[in-house]
């Protein structure tokens, strides 16, 4: 085997290695970047590591059968992936527009891989080999594996494994699925009660039966329970076998692989990547998505925090895990060693940068507890807080000969550091380790939303905000918090969009960024926005589901910009809150004036102004201006 190469792209290069077969052909909708911040470049090192002979298709031509065909039939199976990111949200905006870009495309140009990539890539490699098994795998299979809401089609679709036709679906981080699939492939047995896979069976398997495909469709309630079910599932430790009948047919899901431990992701990371784009890419100027990954470590796998807008926990799980001190240190000194760094890691960190181990004791014997949250509402008192392992690992890594500082811009969570007692870790934090502004993500201010996020309260943030000022303030340092903040989540009224307004104007915030909820598949938020219904509760949960809501609501959290002016002045009038236009520095908006008064007078003439809806909601603006107003923080 030739070493420090990329895989075969084409047969020219399977026969500079000798080879006249491949064991493996593995169809990806990225471009071919042989780095481990890329789910093919791991699966695919990973079974090289095992012996199996694996060729790359990267975004090959879905019109064109002969761009499946390159390397030839496999002797084994074919691997299927959309790619880092489900391709439906890599095309399209949270308003449903065709984006124009794609990091991980050539040119950085959207539309070379089709919408659906998995499935329409299923499609023609049953097509050009059809005895050979499929598998299917990454995000975009993971996350669909049942019975889903698809927010681009605004219903719900079958399992992605019955519209792909594949044999089975890897669910999660595959690294322990794909080993005992070839294995097993290269044995001649089946793929029966794989951990971490599905299949489609003709009987349930014995599995608990979850609300069937026709079900859910009938029924948002039932469709409620089947999410639920779902999540409770999604232990290694005690996890059982689910069905969900689709038809005539079962969709079984075996339990969650175990996760990697420490060694054996040291292993993984320490397999022969080339950790660049492969050459051909070069005439287009390279591939956008390796600019920020390729010095940036990744040093932990899944998160115990479990946002219900975030899917990390129905892929990766919520036990963490992380690779060791000299895994890490290994891989840094490789970065040094390239000739364009510049002296700066990145980044140092994974879903949730300060989580460094498991939760507790009990996570090492029985996983994550299924209807209790380690930390929502407030912190479990069994979880071990503790930074220092983490803050070692910063130590040795800023300590290296050539690098000059190391940054943390993966999300810091910010209610797991205000647990822990000792300030050290946050003291470094903002001492080497900021440039200037750190991202949070508090998302939202109002403790209504911040509960149907899973997120802590903010009075959390807020001493979380005072504590970071100070800090900077001993160090002489001159800092700022960025928040990551989100528009029209499920249970946010208008009234909710208001209060954060009125936050942001308090504290002299003006994001030029800011996201509109996005319901993508597989997360609890997603079930509330479809149904609205709290899966985990069954309470039903206020949703602004019309365009002209989710625009007033996202234009509130950038009520400076005069392009929001007329979206923030009817949210305004709507809500009955004229105390906010005007003069005074507590007002958002000053009065209309001119064409857009005259727009408004022609508008209550017509009987189209929303100031005639003001009665029905006066009682309501009066008890929500009742409500507390947000604590003055030092932003």
């Amino acid at each position: 085997m030739m070493k420090n190469d990329f895989l075969p792209i084409n047969k020219a290069d399977m026969k500079k290695r000798g080879w006249d077969q491949c064991d493996f052909v593995y169809i990806v909708g990225d471009a071919y970047v042989d780095h481990p911040s890329f789910g093919h470049a791991i699966i695919s090192r990973v079974l090289e590591s095992y012996g199996y002979k694996v060729g790359i298709i990267a975004l090959p031509d879905w019109k064109k059968i002969d761009d499946f065909k390159a390397l030839g039939t496999p002797r084994l199976g074919v691997l299927v992936t959309a790619g880092n990111i489900d391709s439906m949200v890599n095309h399209y905006t949270v308003s449903k527009k065709k984006r124009h870009d794609d990091a991980y495309a050539p040119k950085n140009m959207a539309g070379q891989r089709p919408d659906r990539a998995t499935i329409v890539y299923c499609n023609r490699v049953k097509e050009a080999f059809p005895n050979t098994p499929i598998i299917i795998g990454g995000v975009e299979a993971s996350l669909r594996r049942f019975t889903h809401y698809d927010y681009w089609d605004d219903k719900l679709r079958r399992s992605i494994l019955f519209d792909s036709k594949a044999d089975i679906l890897i669910y999660g981080m595959g690294e322990r699925q794909i080993v005992e699939i070839a294995n097993r492939l290269d044995r001649g047995e089946n793929l029966f009660r794989i951990p971490g896979t599905c299949i489609i069976s003709k009987t349930a398997e014995g599995g608990i039966e979850i609300p069937s495909y026709e079900e859910c469709v009938d029924s948002k309630k039932q469709y409620a329970i089947s999410c639920r079910a779902q999540y409770y599932e999604q232990n290694p430790y005690t996890g059982k076998t689910l069905a969900q009948k689709h038809g005539d047919r079962y969709l079984i899901q075996y339990p969650p692989a175990m996760p990697l431990e420490t060694h054996e992701l040291d292993e993984v990371y320490d397999l022969p990547y080339m950790r660049t784009y492969h050459p051909i890419y070069e005439q287009y100027g390279g591939i956008k998505a390796i600019d920020e990954i390729k010095f940036s470590l990744s040093m932990n796998r899944g998160c115990y925090g479990n946002c219900n807008f975030c899917a990390l926990a129905f892929h990766q799980g919520r036990i963490v895990t992380s690779r060791s001190d000299e895994s890490l240190i290994k891989e840094a000194k490789q970065m040094i060693c390239e000739p364009d760094f510049k002296g700066y890691i990145h980044d140092v960190g994974g879903p949730t940068a300060n989580f460094r181990e498991r939760a507790c004791k009990k996570q090492y014997s029985h996983g994550a507890c299924k209807d209790k949250q380690c930390l929502y509402p407030t912190p479990c008192k069994n979880m071990k807080v503790s930074h220092r392992s983490y803050l070692e690992l910063l130590r040795k890594l800023r300590n290296l000969k050539g690098v000059k500082k190391v940054f943390i811009r993966s999300g810091i969570r910010f209610d797991y550091l205000m647990a822990d007692k000792d300030d050290s870790f946050f003291v470094e934090l903002c001492k080497h380790h900021i440039s200037g502004q750190l991202r949070t993500a508090p998302e939202h201010i109002s403790d209504n939303v911040l509960k149907h996020m899973g997120k802590p309260s903010n009075d959390v943030y807020e001493a979380f905000s005072d504590k970071f000022y100070k800090i900077n303030q001993r160090l002489n340092k001159k800092q700022y918090i960025v928040p990551y903040l989100m528009s029209s989540h499920p249970g946010s009224t208008i009234h909710d969009a208001i209060r954060l307004a009125q936050y942001l104007n308090l504290h002299h915030l003006n994001p030029e960024q800011v996201q509109d909820f996005y319901p993508t598949p597989g997360t609890i938020s997603t079930c509330m926005y479809y149904t609205g219904i709290d899966p985990m509760t069954m309470e039903k949960v206020y949703v602004p589901k019309t365009g002209k809501e989710k625009a007033m609501q996202r234009a509130l959290l950038q009520f400076k910009n005069p392009d929001n002016y007329k979206l923030v002045y009817e949210a305004l009038m709507r809500a009955n809150r004229h105390d906010l236009i005007g003069y005074s520095p507590h007002c958002l908006i000053k009065p209309p004036q001119g064409n857009i008064l005259n727009e408004q007078r022609r508008n209550k003439k017509n009987g189209t102004d929303f100031e005639r809806k003001r009665s029905s909601s006066k009682n309501k603006g009066r008890a929500q201006r009742r409500g507390s107003k947000p604590k003055k923080g030092r932003h």
